[in-house]
């Protein structure tokens, strides 16, 4: 089976508040190059993990890890909005292979995916609809979360899935490396806040413009140096970065969830889909990896990184 996977960073940011100009045009030079190779390979079906930010997922129930059989992105931060082509009986039938394999995963029939799915699909494709596309949600952002080993295990169960399919699969991670942006978090939250985390579902226009404009600002002070907000950790996230790239995607079983925190910031638990990705891609062999591009940026509060890898084999390789 083809398999390409590729592994990014997203921000709701671009746009609102912006690194200089010619970083901008690095960033979007580094995507269009990814785009082009995901052209060239020209996938059937797109198997996408990205996290949520108390967009589509809340505290009413909140799985780990859920696959969606129907999936729809709401728009949030301007990024695109619409249905999901998504292949609802292969959906039905990873997820009945994934708890096969002893890896719990719930299944949606109504998924709502916001930025950190939508995103990625638009960089990489140039929409939301291009092809096929069976979305992964992976908990990222509110505890308690899987481990890291549990999350890729559930990539390996994913890929051996894929494997027995026979189409040409992209497999692609969503998620920052270290950062902090503002997400509210259950404990010690008041009644209001408590609430929208628990059940703030389809917010008014009122509400969600809000919560943007609070995020807008936070980016600002975070750039300026002005913020409580985790510092961005770049040793950290190479060395994050030189796990995938050795091609022994086990290794990141043991970094801890409270490690991740302390290193990386609350939301560096992202990194999960990047595991998750690598994690299929291993489960069809061993791969070679390329670290395409990393720079912390304050202004979008992310250590941002893209990277691609391919099957080691030079006959099945897509580069």
């Amino acid at each position: 089976m083809p398999i390409h996977l590729e592994c990014l960073s997203h921000t709701p940011l671009h746009g609102y508040v912006d690194p200089a100009p010619e970083v901008v045009a690095e960033v979007a030079r580094v995507q269009a190059a990814a785009q082009e190779r995901v052209r060239a390979f020209a996938p059937e079906l797109i198997v996408i993990f990205a996290p949520d930010h108390f967009n589509g997922f809340f505290y009413d129930v909140m799985p780990p890890f859920c696959i969606g059989a129907a999936a729809n992105a709401i728009g949030d931060f301007n990024s695109l909005a619409g249905t999901l082509p998504v292949p609802t009986d292969l959906a039905t039938a990873m997820a009945q292979a994934v708890l096969d394999a002893d890896v719990d995963v719930s299944l949606s029939y109504r998924m709502q995916v916001d930025h950190g799915c939508a995103d990625a699909l638009a960089a990489l494709t140039g929409g939301l609809d291009r092809y096929p596309v069976i979305p992964v949600f992976i908990n990222s952002v509110a505890p308690p979360m899987a481990t890291l080993r549990r999350t890729r295990l559930l990539g390996d169960a994913v890929g051996r899935f894929l494997g027995q399919t026979g189409k040409r699969v992209l497999v692609v991670g969503s998620g920052g490396i270290s950062h902090e942006p503002p997400v509210p978090e259950l404990a010690g939250a008041t009644a209001e806040v408590a609430e929208r985390l628990i059940a703030g579902r389809n917010p008014s226009a009122e509400s969600r413009a809000a919560r943007q404009a609070r995020t807008v600002a936070a980016a600002r002070a975070f750039a300026a140096g002005d913020s409580p907000l985790h510092p961005l950790n770049p040793e950290w996230d190479r060395a994050f970065l030189a796990r995938l790239a050795s091609g022994e995607v086990a290794s990141v079983d043991d970094m801890t969830n409270d490690a991740i925190t302390r290193d990386g910031g609350k939301s560096a638990h992202e990194i999960r889909t990047w595991v998750a990705a690598f994690g299929a891609l291993a489960a069809c062999g061993p791969y070679r990896a390329s670290l395409d591009y990393y720079r912390a940026i304050p202004e979008w509060i992310a250590g941002f990184a893209t990277m691609h890898a391919v099957p080691h084999t030079p006959s099945a390789a897509t580069a």
